[in-house]
């Protein structure tokens, strides 16, 4: 998976052809805060095509996946190690606003673990990356025990890191993660088996997670100069505990998941593009939402300071839906009683459905989605909340 901050993109496993329309008229209000999707994925195929001619043919380190999916496995002595890395983003921005530093390594362990169990990887280790303005040793530490809160919460280690002080090319700071797992070369998951009729679960989120600061962040504080502590009635925090709410770990229910649930067909990390992330399996399929989670308050809130329709806030957000495992139908209610037991609220939100052009409909916002884009299917403007 190759990505350029968490506000932006990824590269599904979908052909370039598009009948929704040019993909450069996406996120034109997101493009004004400072990120040009389009311009990154032009970049990124670029990147792409040049790393491909590194991969060998077989044998010790073969790549099994073709980079778009959440993480990749290389062949080593007969298994599979599972690699992938990921960074908060913007989100660091919050959390220097706030001065409050002990949770945003949980978004980091977060945005790495839940992408690598979607290929069906255990979640082994991580080392991080913090490049810094400057240091400043109290701060480190707040960052250090969040990052050991969110190994505990997903059982991994960390087993080292790289702090750079970089004050001519750092503002603020930035935090990255790798992690490493390890899953059998005959276990991989693609979702190459989805098929027709199979059951979308999803589990919902417990808010913003780590995708789209930048527009949350542009709408609430440069477009209408709220304060970090600014408490909406909506809300039960200050915007700023809202907006820094840690991203849910999946890891533990995953993981029994993909061992007692034989019906297992992919796992969907619902992060940038929001449920467009369920095109990136590679079966040859659409899917059919009829059923998503009322989004949580702070999502109406941002769209209405934001001033952007329906379409544009499930491409950049989650919407409530934090997590997805598509299953056969027969393995629907196990599965939700495996999520229950941890405390998860998770229930049917749709399902698959032949295509090869691997849309997404949502059909309680009478939205329709391709690649990276919704569009309104009877082309009108409308918002929610």
């Amino acid at each position: 998976m190759v990505r350029n901050d968490r506000d932006v993109v990824t590269l599904p496993n979908v052909s370039s052809e598009s009948d929704l329309g040019s993909v450069e008229v996406r996120h034109e209000v997101y493009k004004q805060t400072g990120v040009d999707t389009a311009e990154a994925d032009a970049g990124l195929n670029h990147i792409i095509k040049r790393v491909q001619n590194t991969w060998p043919k077989n044998g010790i380190g073969r790549v099994a996946l073709p980079i778009g999916y959440f993480a990749n496995v290389i062949e080593l002595d007969g298994t599979g190690i599972a690699l992938c890395t990921d960074g908060v983003g913007s989100k660091t921005i919050i959390a220097e606003m706030m001065q409050k530093y002990d949770t945003i390594g949980i978004d980091c362990v977060a945005m790495n673990v839940n992408d690598m169990i979607c290929v069906g990887a255990t979640p082994l280790s991580l080392v991080d990356y913090i490049a810094i303005e400057r240091a400043d040793a109290s701060m480190l530490d707040d960052v250090a025990i969040g990052l050991c809160a969110g190994a505990k919460m997903a059982n991994v280690s960390i087993s080292g890191g790289e702090t750079a002080q970089l004050k001519d090319i750092v503002n603020g700071f930035d935090l990255v993660g790798m992690a490493v797992g390890r899953v059998d070369l005959d276990k991989i998951i693609s979702g190459k088996e989805v098929a027709d009729g199979d059951v979308v679960v999803g589990v919902r989120s417990n808010g913003v997670h780590s995708n789209g600061l930048s527009l949350a962040r542009n709408a609430f504080f440069e477009k209408h100069h709220y304060r970090i502590n600014h408490r909406f009635e909506e809300l039960e925090f200050t915007l700023g505990e809202e907006l820094l709410r840690p991203t849910d770990i999946y890891v533990p229910e995953a993981i029994e998941i993909l061992q007692q649930v034989k019906g297992i067909k992919a796992l969907i990390n619902i992060t940038s593009d929001g449920l467009l992330n369920l095109a990136r399996v590679e079966a040859k399929v659409g899917f059919e939402i009829d059923h998503i989670f009322e989004p949580h308050p702070i999502f109406p809130l941002i769209q209405h300071h934001a001033d952007v329709p329906d379409s544009e806030m499930f491409e950049v957000f989650n919407m409530g839906i934090g997590f997805c495992y598509v299953v056969d139908p027969k393995d629907e209610a196990l599965t939700i009683s495996i999520l229950r037991r941890y405390n998860r609220e998770a229930r049917r939100i749709g399902y698959a459905v032949p295509d090869p052009k691997r849309h997404v409909r949502i059909r309680e916002r009478n939205l329709l989605g391709y690649h990276k884009t919704f569009r309104n299917e009877d082309r009108s403007v409308r918002k929610f909340g």
